[in-house]
């Protein structure tokens, strides 16, 4: 691990961790974190719910979660892993689903959360329309500024991939796979979708 590495780091990911944090429900039992990368957001997390489970394909993310917490990281495929259904109070995820089936990612998310539990999702998409493109362009300024500012980097090693769906593709298959999903564009190029199971 890389010296600046063990010490908490700012990106355009880490900027949505505070609104991740409120999300989390009153007297949370367990909270998963897909795609948990180093362990910075469950580490966070740890502090509002009595269990943290963080996943992630990655060996080198999940041992690098390991030094930072004493949870229970799990190296697998989210899409296969053995995981509790229903088993979480909280779920979330932080710019890991586009390297997934969206669908299948986004339903399985569904199926592991208890009724009445909380789900939140930020994400990668691509712009495809004019009011995309422009609002890209409006606020690139500000988002080079922050960024500067911040100075903003994350772990060496990160995986990455490239985002293929589109925001209003995303929009539409989380209305359809979540009723009643709450969905919100960010101006640091991310979205975010916020979902509370029905009470059976």
């Amino acid at each position: 691990m890389a010296p600046n590495e063990s010490k908490p780091y700012w990106n355009t990911n880490v900027a949505r961790h505070p609104d991740i944090l409120r999300a989390v429900p009153a007297g949370c039992a367990h909270a998963l974190d897909v795609g948990c990368g180093d362990g910075l957001l469950a580490r966070k997390l740890a502090g509002r719910a009595e269990h943290v489970t963080g996943i992630d394909t990655s060996a080198e993310m999940i041992a690098r979660a390991r030094e930072r917490l004493n949870a229970t990281f799990v190296q697998a495929d989210f899409l296969t892993a053995d995981l509790p259904e229903p088993g979480y109070d909280f779920l979330c995820s932080v710019t890991a689903i586009h390297h997934m089936d969206f669908d299948a990612a986004l339903t399985r998310m569904r199926e592991l959360l208890k009724p009445g539990g909380t789900l939140v999702v930020v994400g990668l998409a691509l712009d495809s329309t004019a009011p995309d493109r422009a609002r890209r362009i409006a606020t690139a300024p500000a988002v080079k500024v922050v960024k500067l500012a911040r100075r903003a980097h994350g772990p060496d090693g990160m995986p990455a991939a490239q985002a293929t769906m589109t925001y209003g593709q995303v929009r539409t298959a989380a209305q359809r796979i979540l009723p009643g999903v709450r969905y919100r564009w960010h101006v640091l190029r991310r979205y975010s979708l916020t979902w509370t199971k029905p009470l059976d």
